[in-house]
């Protein structure tokens, strides 16, 4: 299994629903592509920023999706409610 833990920036003020929206939204447009298993959004119990934990059945179908016109189009819509960029970091489950 493929795993993505994505550290999302601070999210503008007042932008917090529009996010959880858009996160939904793209859960369900996602969970359409082949491999996908999973997508799940993190808020931290302090101070801090929210991440998404992102589960595919593979690299390779991830990177399909990561490529797809539907992903470009959910990052264009994303991108100004944040203050920064999310920062990506992948992983193999090698046991579990």
């Amino acid at each position: 299994m493929f795993v993505a833990l994505i550290s999302f920036p601070p999210i503008k003020a007042g932008k917090d629903a529009e996010f959880r929206e858009w996160f939904a939204a793209t859960n369900q447009e996602f969970s359409t592509f082949e491999g996908f298993i999973g997508r799940r959004l993190l808020k931290p119990f302090d101070d801090g920023n929210c991440a998404a934990i992102v589960e595919f059945e593979s690299q390779d179908t991830f990177k399909a999706m990561q490529g797809s016109p539907a992903h470009d189009k959910a990052g264009a819509h994303v991108m100004p409610l944040f203050d920064g960029n999310p920062t990506p970091h992948f992983y193999q489950v090698v046991m579990g």
